[in-house]
């Protein structure tokens, strides 16, 4: 037999006199052969879970289109387990801002809306927020105390947006703060920061194209005019007699002319606050349960709370979307975006909001 033959009828080709018996090209084409492997099931994995994704996208996406919104969950959170009555426990914390703002006003709707919730908690610890979002808390909580009774329950900071929406408890609801609470800082404020003189070091200069003049007003990187000032005057002025209207309206301690010496922005210690008529009593959260009972006429009650679930599609994408450059240039360009706020900041940027 020729050696040509001898290697056409040999699996493994010819022989190595390095590789006794041929193991050593064997060993190759097997691992050639495990890599492929390999490759085929990592693109069968990958197919299977795209599939399931885009199926569970469409099925979310479906659900939410045909599904009515029936707002917050709720939870037992003290109380008599057994009691027919409730006393729902509304929570407003961190800055007040969508999309928790749109939250609070779905759980105030459920509470008016529940026959078996006689009266309701506000529970507040918040340094405020925006002006539109404030005032459309405040808003739905006065339609909410037209049927049931509100009290107020402040905790280690009720100031700004957060003393605003404390007056929707009105004349006749109480309101509660902790010894250690901060409260008052009424005013407003529109975040504002001026960097012309860093921005003519570096030799960055910004030329916008604009069709008004004030297009760009309040822009980093230009100084404000005169013209500038007396058109965010007017619109900090109209905000700022809201604020006093409201307080004016929800407070027989204080009148008028009271309320607008303390709207200086400075803050108050719970002490302080009682003295001047900005609450009504130092307590903590159970003092102000027992008064709601009484102010409901009952003995016994279920207090409740109110809860939004984890949506499964935002816990998948969440950390995607922390990563997308689209996203986080979005961020930056709202940071620009001039908001009048109910907000006490101490010069540092909105906290942020809990839900």
């Amino acid at each position: 037999m020729s050696a040509d033959q001898e290697n056409q009828g040999s699996p493994t080709g010819p022989r190595s006199g390095n590789s006794p018996g041929g193991a050593a090209p064997t060993v190759v084409i097997n691992q050639s052969q495990s890599f492929g492997g390999r490759l085929r099931m990592w693109l069968i994995v990958t197919l299977l879970i795209s599939s399931l994704l885009a199926n569970y996208s469409m099925y979310v996406a479906y659900s939410d289109y045909f599904s009515a919104d029936d707002g917050p969950g709720e939870r037992f959170h003290s109380g008599d387990a057994h009691a027919s009555d409730k006393l729902a426990l509304i929570r407003i914390a961190g800055t007040i801002m969508p999309p928790f703002s749109d939250r609070i006003i779905k759980t105030i709707k459920k509470a008016k809306e529940d026959p078996h919730v006689k009266g309701v908690l506000l529970v507040v610890d918040s340094p405020g927020g925006t002006v539109t979002d404030s005032h459309q808390i405040y808003h739905r909580l006065k339609e909410l105390l037209e049927k049931k009774p509100i009290v107020v329950s402040m905790g280690s900071l009720a100031a700004s947006g957060g003393y605003f929406v404390a007056m929707g408890a009105g004349t006749k609801g109480k309101i509660f703060a902790e010894p250690t609470t901060w409260t008052g800082s009424i005013g407003v404020i529109i975040p504002h920061y001026e960097v012309t003189e860093v921005a003519e070091k570096i030799g960055f200069k910004a030329v916008p194209l604009k069709t008004g003049e004030f297009k760009d007003s309040l822009s980093p990187f230009r100084a404000l005019t005169p013209r500038d000032k007396e058109v965010w005057d007017n619109i900090l002025n109209q905000s700022y007699d809201l604020f006093l209207d409201v307080i004016d309206e929800n407070r027989d301690t204080l009148d008028r002319e009271q309320v607008r010496a303390l709207a200086t922005g400075q803050i108050y210690t719970a002490q302080d606050a009682k003295k001047i008529g900005m609450i009504d009593e130092i307590g903590f959260q159970e003092d102000a349960v027992e008064a709601l009972k009484k102010m409901t006429g009952l003995s016994k009650a279920r207090i409740v709370s109110y809860h939004y679930p984890v949506d499964l599609w935002d816990a998948l994408l969440g950390t995607a979307k922390s990563g997308d450059p689209a996203a986080q240039w979005r961020a930056v360009l709202e940071l620009t975006v001039p908001r009048a706020m109910y907000y006490f900041s101490a010069g540092l940027p909105p906290a942020t909001p809990e839900g």
